[in-house]
């Protein structure tokens, strides 16, 4: 008999409210050969308890440790993942969402967990998305140790689904990097991102779908493939780069270039003496942003205040160390470039300043 029918007198059951047990713990196998490749050594324990344990005694090497945290999710661009039928990359834009907020301070990603919900449990629907969560950890180093999926019939359709992610890192008190390191002279280094990362995914949508009318699977020959694949590039994760530049030279301060955009996330690290100046010309963003700015006839300053325009991370460093931080970047395959410099603030109201015209 089926659960829907065997409860006494007719009586309801979870699984004809559209709750899926079964489904759920089909899910949690399928998914446990990813998680185990998401690990490090102070991890204790499995997956399948009701809390993730992470060895904190790994800490006693700091003389004072302070511990940063960052939650965020993929906003709208779970919407692209759904409607291509593709699973797997999503859970690199979550991580990536995360971790490199919490690299901004220095610190060193320890673990995530994750959260995903659902209109129904496919087990293998969801296996793939945490394969990408688990896939993305790694890639930042840290451990992926727990999570929660949860089914809301009735509130999401069968096919709709969302995923968040919260991260805990770590950073010596005295190597904390913020606005109060910064000093005139020091020299703003852009980090190429890997396309419109995981953010204003709506004006995007607007744009392509509905007002230009565009299929995911159109060919787009100025982005040499098709248009959805273009949509689902994951975000580039550079919390291992980052922290390979603390190492190897002096780092004033990071800024994650997210909702906002680049001036607006560049000055919540500018002290409120100094200024800071980014000329365009040093770089030519990827044509998707062009593309959106001209079907949508978007103007430079929403597009710039809503998209990444081709930098996903900014470092802020002495003179000095310019030369040995683009080196670091560059042997670890990360295109960055010398994009402005901190001056004084003056008189100016704004803490950051665009500049010039973007490279052809």
């Amino acid at each position: 008999m089926s659960s829907e029918t065997s409860t006494a007198a007719g009586g309801a059951s979870y699984a004809a409210a559209g709750v899926d047990i079964e489904a759920g713990d089909t899910a949690v196998e399928l998914m446990k050969q990813w998680v185990r490749k998401a690990t490090r050594p102070e991890v204790v324990g499995g997956l399948g308890g009701f809390a993730g344990l992470f060895d904190a005694s790994a800490l006693k090497r700091y003389e004072r440790p302070l511990l940063a945290s960052a939650t965020d999710g993929v906003g709208t661009k779970v919407d692209i993942a759904r409607r291509m039928g593709v699973y797997d990359t999503i859970g690199h834009d979550l991580v990536g969402m995360v971790v490199d907020d919490l690299v901004v301070c220095g610190a060193e990603p320890l673990f995530m967990t994750d959260y995903i919900c659902v209109g129904k449990v496919y087990p293998e629907r969801v296996a793939a998305i945490v394969k990408g969560i688990a896939e993305g950890c790694a890639l930042a180093g840290c451990a992926l140790v727990g999570g929660e999926t949860a089914e809301h019939p009735g509130l999401l359709g069968a096919d709709d689904f969302d995923v968040a992610g919260a991260g805990t890192g770590v950073v010596e008190a005295d190597r904390l990097l913020g606005a109060d390191r910064i000093r005139t002279g020091d020299a703003v280094i852009a980090l190429e991102s890997s396309g419109l990362h995981s953010n204003g995914y709506s004006l995007v949508r607007h744009v392509l779908f509905d007002r230009a009318g565009w299929a995911l699977d159109r060919e787009v020959p100025e982005l040499g493939r098709t248009l959805g694949e273009e949509l689902l590039e994951p975000t580039k994760i550079y919390s291992l780069d980052c922290l390979a530049l603390t190492r190897t030279t002096e780092v004033h301060a990071f800024s994650h270039i997210t909702g906002g955009g680049l001036a607006n996330n560049l000055a919540r690290v500018i002290p409120d003496q100094l200024h800071a100046t980014v000329d365009r010309s040093t770089w030519t963003p990827a044509p998707i942003f062009d593309l959106v700015g001209r079907l949508g006839e978007v103007s430079r300053p929403e597009l710039e205040k809503t998209l990444n325009m081709g930098v996903g991370m900014i470092a802020v460093v002495p003179q000095e160390s310019v030369d040995v931080a683009l080196a670091t970047l560059g042997d670890r395959g990360v295109d960055a470039w010398v994009a402005g410099e901190i001056d004084d603030r003056g008189d100016r109201a704004e803490a950051v300043t665009l500049t010039g015209d973007y490279a052809a």
